[in-house]
This record gives structure tokens, C-alpha cells and sequence, in this order.
């Protein structure tokens, strides 16, 4: 089980919203830069980055931050939020950063999806899967689809994608633990890799996802756990 660190940025700030509510937001640091440099130290070697205004409006915003942090850590990054372009892909990727997230560029343009598929292959093009109710939410979560989430990863598995970041929205930000039953009964339908995300509090929930690698789990992203002191990275590590 790899644990990823998140960073959450906001108007050049690390945040954390509680289930993707813009209203709700906690800021944790003015420096995400220091953050991204404390995580690295402390034995993080992949970094997860949410560009949040990029995620609400549509391109990337947190720009200066994103290369300031793709400077200053040493290890792997993946970004999400915003990447709705193929240019903007391209520049990211460019930037030095190691894979994009495509979530909502997946439901409304997946012909640009695809050509990043067979630009830049399924290792770097990752899909973001946020399900509400089992149902797939896209525009930094607040538009709900029809689309049923397995289905929707299975039409993608067959484009090229390879690996999924599942995300339960009711759970981010809580601390109650993850969605476990969706995530492994995603993870066998799908038979894609999968990280998972929101709502992971406790080294107990850490020990359970690391039990679903039969089921594609390898990966987890932590994020307020981090912030508000359950987990300490460097005893984690």
C-alpha cells in the first residue's frame, strides 16, 4: 500500500474542504510549498495535488504554486482539477509533473480524453471517479451525473485507463473512515488499479484498504487525517 499525501490549493493556499463544499473550507497553511517540503522529509515520495479553483472553473489557476511545488519535491506528483484542456495536460506534463487527473473532461469531452490516452498512455492519464451515491459528480462536485460509476470506469478501462482514484464525496474531509464496500466492489468489477480516497482517519483504515490488493487497491490518499494529527506521516513511513 503506497500512501499519498494530498495538498489541496486554493487561492495559492493548502485548504481542505469538508465534501468538496467551497464554503466549508480549512486552511491549513499559507506556504503549500513548505507543506510539500515537510511530507517529502518526512518520507512521502508521491505528492497528490487538487487544484481547487481550477477544479470549480474549468483551468488551472494555482499555477505558480504547482511549479513552485514540482521544485521543491523530490518525488513523484499527480494533479487534479481543471485539466480539461489537452493543452493544459500538455503543460502540465511539461511542467515536470509526472501524471494528470481527467475526471470531468472523461464525461463532457472524452474525445480530448482519449488522445491523451494515445499521447501520453494510461500510466500518466489518470481517471477520477467521484461518486455520489454511486452516481459519477463532476465540476469540482457539484454537478451529479447519471452515469453509474463502474460502468463509466469500464468504458474508460476499454479507451486505455489503467488506473482509477476512487473518491466517496460523503466521506471526504469527515475522518469516518472510507466507503470500504464500494471501494472493493468497484476495484473487482472494474479490475482496474485503484486509489482510493476520502474519508481514510486512522492507521486501522490504512490496515483494511491494504488488504484489498486482490481486489486492484494499492494505493490511498490522506489528506485532512494528515492535517489534523490521526496520522503522522513520518511514523507511517
Amino acid at each position: 500500500m503506497i500512501i499519498i499525501p494530498a495538498i489541496d490549493l486554493k487561492e495559492g493556499k493548502c485548504v481542505r474542504l469538508t465534501q468538496g463544499k467551497a464554503d466549508e473550507k480549512t486552511i491549513y497553511s499559507e506556504n503549500p510549498v513548505e507543506v510539500a517540503q515537510a511530507f517529502f522529509a518526512e518520507g512521502a515520495r508521491m505528492l497528490h495535488l487538487v487544484d481547487l479553483d481550477g477544479a470549480f472553473h474549468g483551468k488551472p489557476a494555482n499555477l505558480e504554486v504547482i511549479k513552485a511545488i514540482r521544485k521543491g519535491f523530490g518525488g513523484v506528483i499527480e494533479l487534479g482539477g481543471g485539466m480539461r484542456r489537452m493543452e493544459d495536460i500538455e503543460g502540465m506534463l511539461a511542467l515536470g509533473l509526472d501524471m494528470v487527473v481527467v475526471g470531468t473532461a472523461a464525461v463532457r469531452d472524452p474525445l480530448m480524453v482519449e488522445s491523451a490516452l494515445k499521447q501520453f498512455g494510461g500510466e500518466r492519464i489518470i481517471l477520477g471517479v467521484d461518486t455520489k451515491d454511486g452516481r459519477v459528480a463532476v465540476s469540482g462536485w457539484v454537478e451529479e451525473t447519471p452515469l453509474e460509476a463502474i460502468e463509466f470506469a469500464l468504458q474508460w478501462k476499454a479507451r486505455g485507463v489503467q488506473r482509477v482514484i476512487y473518491t466517496d464525496i460523503s466521506r471526504d474531509g469527515m475522518l469516518q473512515g472510507p466507503n470500504f464496500a464500494a471501494i472493493e466492489t468497484f476495484g473487482r468489477a472494474t479490475g482496474l488499479k485503484v486509489t482510493a480516497s476520502g474519508g481514510i482517519s486512522s492507521v486501522k483504515d490504512l490496515s483494511i484498504l491494504g488488504k484489498m490488493a486482490s481486489s486492484g487497491v494499492d494505493m490511498a490518499i490522506v489528506g485532512k487525517a494528515i492535517y489534523e494529527g490521526n496520522l503522522l506521516l513520518e511514523e507511517l513511513f
